[in-house]
């Protein structure tokens, strides 16, 4: 194979069910686990997730966010498992959506797996990003006065952060 060719990567089995059920996505290349990594649009987020859900991903293991680099999109991750009984190696999935910077508003998943609560707000509070419809979105991690999002790749640290009653 020539060097500028690059190998042909087979969408995995949720992707082609989502395929042949209508819903919009991007299939991303199985991370280093070989899991399968699915990307979709902030406004099929929550369309998807339902159809995940009922498709048997009843457990949210873990909701994170990273930043793509300065001036690069924010990108929210949802690690989704199936649960079942009887199970020696659960099926997982990790979907990813990227939203702007400069508008980092997306809807919350709260309403379909109740652990995204303190995820989601651990998200917010570190890059900024907004989960829409979420029932108690503040910060967690940084006090309620803190300026700015710390994780963010363009995070200018404030010169001098006095600690209260530190002695």
């Amino acid at each position: 194979m020539a060097e500028s060719e690059a190998p042909i990567v087979e969408a995995g089995q949720t992707s082609k069910w989502l395929t042949e059920n209508g819903f919009e996505h991007e299939f991303l290349e199985p991370d280093h686990l070989g899991v399968e990594m699915i990307k979709v649009d902030r406004e099929f987020l929550i369309p998807l997730a339902t159809a995940l859900y009922a498709y048997g991903f009843n457990y949210l293991q873990c909701q994170c966010a990273y930043d793509a680099g300065p001036g690069q999109d924010l990108v929210s991750v949802y690690h989704l498992v199936k649960v079942k009984d009887d199970v020696d190696q659960p099926e997982e999935l990790r979907l990813k959506v990227f939203v702007p910077r400069d508008d980092p508003r997306l809807p919350s998943v709260y309403w379909i797996w109740k652990s995204a609560d303190f995820q989601e707000r651990e998200s917010y509070d570190m890059y900024g990003i907004i989960y829409e419809g979420h029932p108690n979105l503040k910060r967690i991690l940084m006090s309620e006065d803190w300026v700015g999002w710390p994780l963010r790749k363009d995070y200018i640290s404030p010169e001098f952060y006095e600690l209260q009653d530190a002695y």
